[in-house]
């Protein structure tokens, strides 16, 4: 039974983990409350397991590795098609799951559970991503082939802010598609979508074992990183923590990817469309209540045109409806507890003492008959200026910060500087300024007049500097890299003249033909 299906806003119920094909009860007698953003009442209990069930799930992850990796491809892919279908038939539920347990507005959380179905539906391609490699003749009678295999098991520690799109999208589809199989760490703050999904998964027809589920404190949590059977990690986080998990796993031999925080900038030149960079801008930035790692929390614009920027981002800012999550007429949510939006609040409080000019001021926001919601309107720092942490640091809030320059050189000089790089934007209509910020920006994705430059699950999402630790990106044939490894088999087959030969076998991996 999903341990959420029966979840209404008057129970408190305490959640359970998956290992080997089952939910089950924690042995532990400690749990955390969780709440619904939009009321701030507790929604459910999550179980903090104990190092003993983590590794339970690790061994039952282990002992499903051959049976599954031997499975053929083209039959471990029916299981994500049959998920595919059951993603459709629960859309709904899932979206209204994810709204009380995130606050996310609806349509936001609807494309969480589409974007989640977009790598379900690239896994269901496994049996071409994996094909390998031939060559004939390598040298005379000598035949190589390149297989691409699975490792065994992987980890996913997911977070917060896409309960749906990261642990079952980024994480799950591509590796149990290869061949592994899975213990995800669930998000302690949203863990209910994830198990909603862990169900719909295993009526797909998944094996027991395949994929498990936990959650857990920080310190049980290092078992996953030093485990002698984790083969892998992939993290999706801040850069703090993403760089211990890459540092710790990596010294215990295991493969990494850490995606990590970010500061992402958009350059604003005086030909671009105003009104539009605008309605743009408010999306990119106040899109998941800023809770994101791809949201536009700082803006470089041109100063000949930054008055006229500024006034339009403050008045489109004001029009967003704030309210509770599952109203559909809901344009911003609320934040997704208590305690981030205080952090989030001192974040706005520093910016002031900064000296950057807070043109626009959410954090007295009032929803009606929502007062012990974690709302935070729409805020708008001007005139930020270089080394201000407000406007150098993620924020993780809808909060947006201008910054002023002269020209391009100055605005791509600028946006250069900061140490987080996943995605990058310009808006303008010159054609030689759109090449040369893609040619020249630090950034991993970029964006020419499109807000949020997250390509289709095609391509990997490929930050740089501090906000990525690893070789191989998540998605794309990076993804299907990461979770598999090569085999190359060189073959050489005699006819009977070559047996009865005797002279010295002269092939040396062809340096000598």
């Amino acid at each position: 039974m999903n341990p959420t299906e029966t979840l209404h806003p008057q129970e408190v119920k305490r959640l359970q983990l998956h290992i080997n094909g089952a939910w089950h009860h924690t042995s532990s007698d400690n749990y955390l409350d969780i709440h619904n953003p939009s009321t701030g009442k507790k929604l459910a209990r999550v179980p903090m397991c104990s190092t003993d069930e983590v590794n339970q799930a690790i061994q039952a992850a282990h002992e499903a590795f051959p049976g599954w990796a031997e499975t053929p491809v083209l039959k471990r892919v029916q299981v994500l098609y049959r998920f595919r279908e059951l993603l459709e038939t629960h859309h709904q539920d899932l979206v209204m799951t994810l709204c009380r347990e995130n606050g996310k507005v609806w349509n936001e959380a609807e494309g969480d559970i589409l974007k989640a179905k977009e790598i379900v539906e690239l896994a269901c391609g496994a049996p071409s991503l994996m094909m390998g490699e031939s060559l004939m003749n390598t040298s005379s009678g000598i035949d190589t082939v390149l297989y691409r295999e699975p490792l065994g098991v992987f980890v996913g520690i997911a977070p917060f802010n896409f309960p749906a799109m990261i642990p079952m999208g980024w994480m799950m589809p591509l590796c149990i598609a290869t061949g592994n199989t899975m213990v995800l760490k669930a998000s302690n703050a949203t863990p209910m979508t994830a198990m909603y999904l862990t169900e719909l998964l295993y009526q797909a027809g998944l094996p027991q074992g395949v994929f498990n589920l936990v959650t857990c404190e920080n310190d049980v949590a290092e078992t996953l990183l030093k485990h002698e059977n984790v083969k892998g990690i992939t993290f999706v986080g801040s850069t703090r923590v993403g760089r211990h998990i890459y540092a710790t796993a990596a010294a215990h031999g295991k493969r990494v990817q850490a995606l990590c925080q970010a500061k992402n900038h958009a350059l604003v030149l005086e030909d671009a469309p105003l009104e539009r960079t605008a309605r743009g801008i408010i999306s990119a930035s106040y899109g998941c209540a800023g809770e994101r790692c791809m949201a536009l929390p700082a803006v470089v614009v041109q100063e000949s045109i930054a008055d006229q920027l500024s006034q339009l981002i403050r008045k489109y800012a004001q029009e967003l409806k704030v309210g509770p999550a599952y109203e559909k007429s809901t344009q911003l949510g609320p934040l997704v507890t208590r305690e981030h939006l205080d952090l989030v609040r001192s974040r706005i409080d520093n910016g002031t003492r900064e000296g950057a000019e807070l043109v626009l001021d959410g954090r007295e926001i009032e929803v009606d008959g929502y007062g012990e919601g974690y709302y935070l309107g729409p805020n708008v720092f001007d005139n930020v200026k270089p080394g201000m942490q407000v406007g150098d640091e993620e924020i993780f809030g809808p909060v947006l910060s201008l910054k002023r320059v002269r020209d391009f050189e100055e605005g791509i000089n600028l946006m250069n500087q900061n140490p987080y790089a996943n995605g990058a934007i310009i808006f303008t209509q010159n054609g030689y300024y759109g090449r040369e910020f893609t040619r020249r920006s630090h950034a991993g994705m970029v964006g020419i007049n499109v807000g949020i430059p997250v390509p289709v699950g095609i391509f990997p999402f490929s930050g740089h500097k501090l906000s990525f630790f690893g070789d191989l990106h998540t998605l794309g044939k990076d993804g299907v890299k990461f979770f598999t490894e090569s085999k190359s088999v060189t073959s050489r087959w005699f006819d009977q003249e070559e047996v009865n030969r005797t002279e010295i076998d002269t092939w040396d991996g062809g340096l000598n033909k």
